[in-house]
């Protein structure tokens, strides 16, 4: 679901390909008073922001290129694993996004009950583990529109937001819940696995993964 014309989002640079993009699409990060970098996926941490596409080859070359220090005017350091404590930050947001819709009533586990909202157009978003059985998730069908589609949380993953051990298929109704999740599952799909283009060259760094 778009935003409403009049709502713009705000912009940043990306410091690794430079160009100006809008928040929800980035990374925050924020240097702390021991000089190190820390992620801010909230957005919400004190202190002047830079800013990385949510894409992991791009984080990677803001890492390896020293490109922190550089947006920062000075050295610092970087945690061990900061790349993956991104996504595990952001792996966390979305499960909690679900829990939240689960609990409001807006969200659905189970083959019967996605299935019986897909059919009633309730469903606006389908989510499918990235590990369950490839036959079994071809036999629900996708809800239009982009960003209407994601399989990037294993069936355990899954499961946790509904209290289970293991959740194949969910739906999310449309609604703020399922906004706020979009954004958050749009970079989480960048981070998680980077994009790879058609030709079979390696990611673009600084570049969002486009969602289905």
């Amino acid at each position: 679901m778009s935003r409403p014309a009049h709502i713009t989002d705000p912009e940043r640079k990306c410091l690794v390909s430079g160009e100006v993009s809008p928040k929800r699409g980035l990374i925050r990060f924020v240097l702390g008073p021991d000089d190190t970098i820390y992620p801010d996926v909230a957005g919400k941490l004190p202190g002047r922001g830079m800013y990385v596409a949510a894409d992991r080859a791009a984080l990677d070359t803001a890492v390896k290129k020293r490109l922190f220090s550089k947006g920062a005017k000075r050295q610092v350091s970087l945690p061990d694993g900061l790349i993956d404590e991104v996504e595990q930050a952001l792996v966390r947001r979305v499960l909690d996004r679900i829990s939240m819709a689960r609990k409001a009533g807006d969200a659905v586990a189970g083959f019967e009950r996605v299935k019986e909202w897909l059919d009633r157009d309730r469903a606006a978003i389908l989510l499918q583990a990235s590990d369950g059985s490839e036959r079994g998730k071809s036999k629900l069908y996708r809800p239009g529109g982009r960003g209407s589609f994601f399989d990037i949380l294993t069936a355990q993953e899954l499961g946790l937001s509904f209290g289970r051990e293991r959740v194949i298929h969910a739906a999310l109704a449309a609604g703020r819940l399922a906004d706020l999740f979009r954004d958050d599952a749009v970079r989480l799909s960048g981070v998680r696995t980077s994009e790879t283009q058609d030709d079979g060259n390696d990611p673009v760094p600084g570049k969002v993964k486009k969602t289905r």
